[in-house]
Formats: structure tokens, C-alpha cells, sequence
């Protein structure tokens, strides 16, 4: 097939992707007739089912993300953009990535819970595989349309792939091997709050993963807080990760500012 052809095609793709991808975010906000995400699969991913849900308006940030996907396949789409090289290292990614964002909502509209694990896991991956590719941003639109809609992206589905495996265990029984289940919550808050680290280390100090992650983590925290089932540790540990996980760019962008210029070898 030549280039020109396959550039196009990638291109289709993507804008029918995000298509579908608008679709299933009608679907899951209740707009087709059908129940809210929230209240899906017996509200297991309600803002109050687990000690990891995040509070109810933490997930207004869905808007942001999907405004901005849809500004990325518009731009993506055009003429001038068919050829560059970060469009071909990412565009078939970024269509994977809203097949499942729509796959994830279908599974759990269909109360399919245990499913949609492996879907967000996937679909968490993938999007870290695009923020690796994309290299060095070139121009104020790609910072903007490209990295900074990818970066929340991915920082946001780190924080509800943890509510969503949550919501699971659960839903499953699980008891936590005799450990209290604010102790699991917290344990899994630095594991989150090591992800956003890991992730601003494997993507050039990325700020916009961070923003999303921490957003997910303050709301955490306000809804263990101000809602049940409240937790003070839990509310606690959700904070102080937030604060981690927006400092670990910074400082790594500072530690990189201020490094000394690296002398030759003395022979």
C-alpha cells in the first residue's frame, strides 16, 4: 500500500475511533435512556462504593479529556499533519485507546465488571505507549492538542484503573487477608502515587499526567473527608500522594535545570 494511502487510512481511523469513543461516552453518561456510569453494574463505581471512588466531581474532568481527543483527531486529520513521523509512532495507538475508553464503558453498562479490568488495564498501558513515543512537542498546538490531552488522559485512567480494580475486589468478597481495608486503600495510594512518579521519570517530567492523577487523588481525599465511607487515613495518604505525584516533575525538571554540565574524561 503507498505511504500517502496508509497515512490517510490511519487518519480515518482515528476520527472514526473517536466517533465511536463519543458515542460510548453518551451511552455511559445515561444520554441514550440508560443509567448513568456511575450507577452502572449495581453502582459498584459510584463515589460512594469504595474507599478509592473519588468524589463525584472528579469526574468532570471527562469533559476536558474529550474536548481535547476531539481537538486531536480534527488536527491529526488534516492534510499537513498525514506525514509527521509522531503522528505515524502514535496514531494507530491513540485509536486503540478509544476503542477501549468505548469498550470500557460498554463492559461496564453490560455489568460486566471482572471484564472491564483487563479493558482499562490495556487501555492504561496503551496510553503510557503513546506518551513514550510521542518524543519532544513541536510548536504550541502539539503541546497543547497532542502531549497535554494525552498526559490527562493517561494520568486520569491511572486513577480509575485503581477504582476500578477497587470495585472489583470488592464486589468479589475479597477481605484483604485479615488487613483493615483503610490499610489496603492507603498501600494502594502509594502504589498510585509511585505510578504518577514512574510515569513523569519515563516521559520527560510531563506535567499534565501529573495534573490528572493528582486531581483524582484530591478528590480522593475530599470524599473520604466530607462522605462516606469516610476514612481520615485514607483521606490523608490521597492528599499527600497528590502532592507527591505534582511535585515529581517539578523537581525533576529543576534537578535537570540545575545540574552541572557534564566535564570530559580525564584520561
Amino acid at each position: 500500500m503507498d505511504v500517502q494511502v496508509k497515512d490517510r487510512v490511519r487518519q480515518v481511523v482515528v476520527v472514526v475511533s473517536m466517533v465511536l469513543a463519543l458515542v460510548g461516552s453518551a451511552i455511559g453518561s445515561g444520554a441514550f435512556g440508560g443509567v448513568a456510569i456511575q450507577d452502572a453494574s449495581g453502582g459498584a463505581l459510584s463515589a460512594d462504593s469504595t474507599l478509592l471512588a473519588p468524589g463525584t466531581s472528579a469526574f468532570s474532568i471527562w469533559s476536558v479529556i474529550y474536548t481535547g481527543l476531539l481537538a486531536y483527531a480534527v488536527f491529526q486529520a488534516l492534510p499537513k499533519q498525514a506525514a509527521r513521523d509522531r503522528h505515524r509512532r502514535v496514531g494507530w495507538l491513540a485509536a486503540a485507546s478509544l476503542l477501549l475508553n468505548a469498550a470500557w464503558i460498554l463492559s461496564v453498562q453490560a455489568g460486566l465488571l471482572a471484564l472491564s479490568v483487563p479493558v482499562i488495564a490495556a487501555l492504561l498501558v496503551v496510553l503510557v505507549a503513546i506518551l513514550v513515543r510521542l518524543g519532544r512537542a513541536e510548536g504550541l498546538v502539539d503541546r497543547i492538542v497532542v502531549d497535554g490531552v494525552f498526559g490527562l488522559y493517561v494520568g486520569w485512567v491511572t486513577i480509575a484503573t485503581v477504582a476500578n480494580v477497587t470495585a472489583v475486589l470488592q464486589q468479589a468478597g475479597f477481605t484483604g487477608f485479615g488487613l483493615a481495608p483503610a490499610a489496603w486503600a492507603v498501600a494502594v495510594i502509594a502504589v498510585a502515587a509511585l505510578i504518577g512518579v514512574g510515569t513523569a521519570a519515563r516521559t520527560g517530567a510531563r506535567l499534565t499526567p501529573a495534573l490528572a492523577l493528582a486531581w483524582g487523588l484530591a478528590w480522593i481525599a475530599v470524599a473520604r473527608s466530607a462522605a462516606e465511607p469516610q476514612s481520615a487515613p485514607v483521606a490523608v495518604a490521597a492528599g499527600v500522594a497528590a502532592l507527591v505525584v505534582l511535585a515529581a516533575p517539578l523537581v525533576q525538571r529543576l534537578r535537570a535545570r540545575t545540574a552541572p554540565a557534564r566535564r570530559p574524561a580525564v584520561a
